[in-house]
């Protein structure tokens, strides 16, 4: 049945709901349905994105792909290492900022501590006595040594920084031991036999032929290489080494793996000079090396 609201004259159907069957609603009776609408609103609104965000198939970042790495040249990359030493970042490095010393210095032998930036050098003054300096010492009244490099020193002379260079041009005799080995009178002709010049010089080929080198290890790492003697021991005792010796360095640089043992042989040819530092029982002594040009 339906039923006549006062003033109007449309029946509704009894089975209405009583909300839609009343007349006129106070705001307190229409807040809550108005509350109710908004809250259902918003709960379609969550599911429709819901829905649409599984069915999307790109990320929010859409069809994203990494930078590719940027790699330097040969060229950029050597003169990157070339303008910075991140050993002496604050000393002075090459010639370019400081002029060779005109001191009657002579400098026989680097070590370069990697682990703390400094080192010393094995230095003979004019009296042709060599004496070990570290980083800091005077060597001289007003000469301090204050940096050291692959192949020069640098020296701080009254404020002013000077340069001192292995010396790689001239003759040089070989250092004895502190101790030689007594060693038979060779012949006449016989030097040339044993392919050591008089001046102390040797070739590459006698060198190789005469030293023995093997790698020493200590808990599965490279520490050194061993020295022995090859054939009767001439050129062996001529180059300064001893049975047992192992050297630590080469030119300043440690040994630290079989690629610097390569290295060391790389480095015997025509002219070379090499500085070694070899451990002899429970002292470490510099040896150098001279190698002619033939």
């Amino acid at each position: 049945m339906a039923t006549l609201m006062s003033g109007s004259a449309f029946r509704l159907p009894r089975g209405l709901p009583v909300w839609l069957r009343a007349g006129r609603r106070s705001p307190r009776e229409i807040g809550p349905v108005l509350l109710a609408a908004l809250l259902g609103a918003l709960l379609v609104w969550q599911l429709v994105r819901l829905l649409w965000t599984v069915m999307t198939p790109l990320s929010p970042l859409g069809a994203w792909q990494p930078q590719a790495a940027v790699i330097a040249s040969p060229a950029e990359r050597r003169a990157l290492f070339a303008s910075f030493d991140p050993f002496f970042r604050s000393a002075p490095q090459g010639p370019a900022s400081a002029t060779v010393t005109a001191l009657g210095l002579t400098l026989f032998g680097i070590n370069i501590n990697e682990a703390t930036g400094g080192g010393s050098a094995i230095i003979a003054g004019e009296d042709g006595v060599q004496t070990s300096y570290a980083v800091g010492d005077e060597i001289a009244p007003g000469v301090k040594l204050v940096g050291v490099a692959f192949d020069h020193v640098l020296l701080d002379r009254g404020g002013a920084r000077e340069s001192l260079f292995l010396d790689q041009s001239g003759d040089a005799a070989v250092a004895a031991p502190a101790t030689p080995l007594p060693a038979p009178t060779p012949e006449v002709g016989s030097t040339a036999a044993t392919g050591v010049s008089a001046s102390g010089e040797m070739s590459p080929a006698t060198l190789k032929a005469g030293v023995g080198f093997a790698p020493r290890a200590e808990n599965g790492r490279v520490t050194g290489l061993v020295v022995q003697p090859q054939g009767d021991g001439a050129v062996f005792r001529a180059a300064g080494l001893r049975p047992g010796d192992v050297i630590r360095s080469v030119n300043g640089r440690p040994i630290g793996s079989a690629g610097d043992a390569a290295a060391l042989a790389n480095q015997i040819g025509p002219g070379a000079r090499i500085s070694l530092e070899v451990e002899r029982g429970a002292s470490v002594v510099p040896v150098a090396i001279f190698l002619s040009k033939q």
